[in-house]
C-alpha cells in the first residue's frame, strides 16, 4: 500500500475530527453485496508464531491426509 500525501493525510485527519453524525452520506448508496469485498485488503490481523508438539502418529496421519504444507492450516486451537 502507497504512504499517503501530507495533503492525504491533512484530509484524513479533518474527516476523524468530524462526528459521524456531520458527515453526509446521502450522495453513496448503500452496499448490498458483499460477495466481491477484498477480505484483509486494509488491514490484516498480526500473527504470531507458534511451536505445538504433536505425538508422532497424529503427524503421520496429518502428512497423509493433507500432503504439503496445507496441513499446518488443518490444525485448529
Amino acid at each position: 500500500m502507497r504512504k499517503l500525501t501530507k495533503r492525504q493525510r491533512r484530509d484524513v485527519r479533518a474527516i476523524a475530527a468530524r462526528e459521524d453524525e456531520d458527515i453526509d452520506f446521502a450522495d453513496v448508496p448503500p452496499v448490498l453485496d458483499w460477495s466481491k469485498a477484498d477480505i484483509g485488503k486494509f488491514y490484516r490481523l498480526a500473527k504470531k508464531p507458534v511451536t505445538l508438539r504433536l505425538d508422532s502418529d497424529i503427524i503421520a496421519s496429518l502428512k497423509y491426509l493433507s500432503p504439503g504444507k496445507a496441513r499446518q492450516r488443518k490444525i485448529k486451537t
